[in-house]
C-alpha cells in the first residue's frame, strides 16, 4: 500500500484498503474556524446533540475575519466563542492568540504523522506535510464528526509526484506546485491523493512542504502528503510530547500514475487570471502593472517566506505606483518577524503590516481589491472575485517574485533586479 492507504486502513481498523473502497475511519483531530464553525455550532443544536465526542481532539480557531470588521462577522465570533466555552474546548484560539488556522494547527502540535485530521476548510490538506492524511470537509460532516468522532471516506487513488534536481535562486516550492497545476489542470486530480517525493522534496524544509501540500486542493486533490522523515520527526517533537506513528509507502505500492519533474532549469512561475493552472514563467509577463502586492496566507505567510521577501526589499522602497500588504500567518510568526528585524524591513520599505489572519486571501478584509485593480499575491487561488471586486485581476506567485514586483510596480523576475 501507499502511505495514504496505510493511514486510512489504520484509522478504519483494517489490515488493507484499496482505491475507491468506502471505509469508516476514526478521526484523530478536527478543526473549525468561525466561517464554517458557526454552522457546525448551529447544526449541532439542531440535531439535539448534548456533548462533543472528545473536547481534547477539537480545535476552534478564529482566523478569517479578525478582528471582526463588521457586525455580521462579530456575530459569527460570538457563536463559536459560546460553543467553545459551553463544551470546554481547550484548543480555542481567539483574536490575537493564534492566526491562520492551518498554521496554528501545525505550530501547536495538533498535527502528527500517521493520523487522520479533518478541518472545515479546504486547505486542511496542508497537514500532509507532516505525513498525516488531512482533508477539508463540510460543516454538516463536521457536525457528525463532533458527535461521533468518525467519518466515512472513499479511499482515493494516488498520483505520485517524484521531484529531482536543485532549485535555482529565487525558485522554490510555490513555483514547483504552479508547474504541477499547469501539468495536471485545475480538476485533473479530483478526489485523488498527491504524494510528493524524490530528492528535491527530501531536501525541502517543513515550511516548503507545507506550501506544496497546501495547494493540492487547487487541482482537486483530496489530500497532499509527504512521507515523514527526520525533518518531520524533529518538527513534531519540537511541538508536542505526544507519541506518533511513522508510516511510509511500500516499495511496491501502486499508484494511479507517476509524474517525474526535474526542477533544475525551472524559472519562477506565475498563475495568471482567472485559474491556478493558467501558468506561465515570469519572464513571459511583460509590463503587467500592479496596484497591490499581497504577501501572506496559509500558503506563503511563514517566516521562511517573509525572510525571502525581506532580503529582496531590505534598504529599498516599494514602488510609488503600488502598495504592499504583509500578513504573517500566525502570532508566533509575527513575533519572530519582529525579533529578527523583518517587520522593520517591511515597514521601512513602505509596506502595511496586518494582524495574523486570512485577511484578503478570500476577499474578507485587510486589502480587498477595487474594480479594475490588479494584484500579485502569494496566496493559493485567483478565481474571479477571489480577493474583491469581480472586475479585479489576480496573479499568483512566490514571495520572491512578489517582493521584486513590489519594488518595480509590475510583475518582475527577481533575478533581473540590479
Amino acid at each position: 500500500m501507499n502511505i495514504i492507504e496505510k493511514i486510512l486502513s489504520k484509522a478504519a481498523g483494517m489490515n488493507e484498503v484499496v482505491p475507491d473502497q468506502i471505509i469508516d475511519a476514526k478521526i484523530d483531530y478536527a478543526m473549525i474556524n468561525e466561517i464554517t464553525g458557526y454552522l457546525v455550532a448551529n447544526y449541532f443544536r439542531d440535531v439535539g446533540a448534548k456533548k462533543v465526542w472528545d473536547p481534547n481532539r477539537i480545535a476552534i480557531i478564529l482566523d478569517h475575519t479578525i478582528p471582526a470588521p463588521t457586525a455580521e462577522a462579530a456575530e459569527l465570533h460570538r457563536i463559536v466563542r459560546a460553543f467553545a466555552r459551553e463544551f470546554s474546548i481547550p484548543g480555542f484560539y481567539d483574536v490575537g492568540r493564534g492566526g491562520v488556522c492551518h498554521q496554528v494547527m501545525m505550530e501547536k502540535g495538533y498535527v502528527k504523522p500517521g493520523e487522520v485530521i479533518v478541518g472545515a476548510d479546504s486547505h486542511t490538506v496542508t497537514y500532509g506535510s507532516l505525513g498525516a492524511f488531512s482533508t477539508g470537509i463540510g460543516s454538516t460532516e463536521m457536525t457528525s464528526v463532533f458527535i461521533t468522532g468518525r467519518l466515512w471516506f472513499k479511499v482515493p487513488r494516488v498520483v505520485k509526484i517524484d521531484v529531482s534536481g536543485e532549485f535555482s535562486k529565487f525558485v522554490g516550492a510555490k513555483d514547483l506546485f504552479l508547474h504541477v497545476a499547469k501539468e495536471i489542470g485545475f480538476s485533473g486530480a479530483t478526489y485523488m491523493g498527491l504524494e510528493f517525493g524524490g530528492s528535491t522534496v527530501k531536501d525541502m524544509s517543513v515550511s516548503s512542504r507545507m506550501t506544496l501540500c497546501n495547494m493540492a486542493i487547487e487541482v482537486g486533490a483530496k489530500a497532499g502528503i509527504v512521507e515523514p522523515d527526520d525533518k518531520t520527526t524533529n518538527y513534531v517533537k519540537s511541538k508536542t510530547s505526544d507519541s506518533f506513528t511513522l508510516l511510509k509507502s511500500d516499495k511496491d505500492a501502486e499508484y494511479e500514475r507517476t509524474m517525474d519533474i526535474d526542477v533544475t532549469n525551472m524559472s519562477p512561475q506565475v498563475a495568471c487570471p482567472d485559474a491556478v493552472d493558467n501558468v506561465t514563467t515570469v519572464s513571459e509577463l511583460d509590463n503587467i502593472e500592479l496596484d497591490q502586492i499581497y504577501l501572506g496566507s496559509c500558503t506563503n505567510g511563514r517566516i521562511q517566506d517573509l525572510q525571502v521577501a525581506a532580503n529582496i526589499l531590505k534598504g529599498k522602497k516599494v514602488s510609488t505606483r503600488t502598495r504592499l500588504i504583509v500578513v504573517p500567518a500566525s502570532q508566533e510568526i509575527f513575533v519572530e518577524a519582529m525579533n529578527t528585524g523583518l517587520i522593520q524591513t517591511f515597514v521601512e520599505a513602505g509596506a502595511a503590516i496586518a494582524t495574523a489572519s486570512c485577511g484578503a486571501c478570500y476577499g474578507g478584509h485587510l486589502g480587498i481589491l477595487a474594480s479594475g485593480e490588479t494584484c500579485l499575491s502569494t496566496t493559493n487561488r485567483n478565481f474571479i472575485g477571489r480577493m474583491g471586486d469581480p472586475n479585479s485581476k489576480l496573479y499568483l506567485s512566490s514571495p520572491a517574485v512578489a517582493a521584486a514586483s513590489a519594488l518595480t510596480g509590475q510583475i518582475t523576475d527577481p533575478s533581473k533586479l540590479r
